[in-house]
């Protein structure tokens, strides 16, 4: 259900993108990449080089009718669809991906670039526990997909912009099933960004920014998701989430703020109540059952981040995580060796459970985070005081993913005033 809802936002950003561009400047740029694809497990299958053609589609908002369009100094918007040879197509398979993305210059310079997409991933080989079992990357045919790159303009002309970039590209199914080591690959790109319309790349000189404002807001959001515990465990189950947060809006583009989280695991729950094994009285989780609702909660506070496209937003939290007491279940199961099964012997088997001594533990339990993207009902660039929005994130305890999420909130915005 969520990869569903997930690529229907997706496809409301295309739509918009091209109901809304500011620009009479549109190019296609093809590409080609190759760099190296991360192991993801111990016992990973041998792999040569990755290998990626990408063709994208941007919009280059050279009109500035929009404040974040002139604040990012003629940004790029619009869509890439792409392929990926994970140099083993046997056991590894290939990647057809779609992704909308923002591009703009950076360190004020006209020929440095930094490109962010995130979307969608068809798998053509995933895991399987007997005919694939050494590739744990990922287990599901669709996934959320991430990109990161920078971007050198080497010689530019008024139709041909030849580009070299690298970045890192990322892929995971936001833990809705088990394994999900995901994929990670570090890429050196070569590609041309082709100019369609007669206004040439050069004369596309950006305009003074509107006046410096700053607003204060408040915001209340509420979410479902969905992961599951382990392999043994590996129907999914819900997460629900309310959280709020307050903060500042920045020249109507950039909002800044803090706030705090509540989440209940039905996984966590389900594994109290029902009695478990590392729940069962004797054993070192057994005070859990005291009270399992309590227990099967999350609290925690965040630090932020939002840049406001009109109509989306890319949103980034870091969180730090106060009061998570069955995570301790989650690591132990999780974090061993070989596969851990629903009951679990006094000794013997091929498996060991994850060690709470490893101050890499103490440190997941702690460090959350969230990445995601969101559609307001009302454009940002209107400044209107009442706002809805809704969203599809994938959160995560430190680097590794947590559960997939759709959310639904509301924004309060203060009036805003010049800086």
């Amino acid at each position: 259900m969520i990869n569903r809802l997930t690529l229907l936002l997706l496809l409301s950003v295309l739509i918009s993108t091209g109901q809304e561009n500011d620009s009479n400047l549109f190019s296609i740029t093809p590409e080609l990449l190759i760099g190296i694809t991360g192991e993801s497990n111990t016992s990973f299958p041998d792999r040569g080089l990755q290998k990626q053609a990408i063709i994208s589609l941007g919009w280059h908002h050279t009109k500035h009718t929009k404040a974040w369009a002139s604040y990012l100094k003629i940004p790029k918007t619009g869509v890439s669809i792409g392929y990926t040879n994970l140099g083993n197509k046997t056991e590894l398979g290939e990647i057809f991906t779609i992704q909308p993305f923002l591009e703009f210059n950076a360190f004020k310079s006209k020929n440095i670039s930094v490109h962010l997409g995130t979307g969608i991933s068809y798998f053509t080989i995933k895991h399987h526990p007997i005919t694939n079992e050494f590739n744990k990357a990922v287990s599901t045919d669709f996934t959320w997909s991430f990109r990161l790159f920078m971007y050198y303009n080497m010689i530019q002309s008024k139709q041909i912009n030849w580009r070299i970039g690298t970045g890192y590209a990322h892929n995971s199914n936001g833990h809705t099933k088990l394994p999900n080591q995901g994929y990670n690959s570090f890429l050196f790109s070569l590609g041309a960004e082709i100019n369609t319309s007669k206004k040439s790349f050069k004369n596309s000189t950006p305009v003074k920014a509107p006046e410096r404002t700053i607003s204060n807001y408040i915001s209340i959001r509420t979410g479902y998701g969905l992961n599951v515990l382990s392999e043994a465990f590996d129907d999914k189950e819900s997460v629900y989430t309310i959280s709020g947060e307050y903060g500042k809006i920045y020249n109507n583009i950039l909002k800044l703020g803090v706030g705090a989280y509540f989440r209940f695991y039905e996984a966590y729950y389900n594994y109290i109540s029902n009695n478990e094994s590392l729940v069962q009285n004797g054993r070192e989780f057994s005070d859990l059952k005291s009270n399992a609702f309590a227990n099967a909660l999350n609290v925690g506070i965040t630090a932020n981040g939002e840049l406001l496209l009109n109509h989306f937003g890319i949103d980034l939290q870091f969180g730090i995580n106060l009061y998570k007491p069955a995570y301790k279940i989650d690591w132990r199961i999780n974090q061993g060796w070989g596969y851990v099964p629903r009951t679990i012997p006094e000794s013997g088997g091929n498996f060991r459970l994850g060690d709470l001594e490893e101050s890499y533990f103490k440190i997941k339990r702690t460090i959350s985070a969230r990445l995601g993207l969101k559609y307001y009902l009302i454009g940002t660039a209107k400044k209107t005081t009442n706002n809805l929005y809704i969203g599809a994130f994938i959160n995560s305890n430190l680097g590794q993913a947590d559960f997939t999420e759709l959310a639904m909130g509301y924004v309060k915005v203060f009036k805003f005033r010049n800086r």
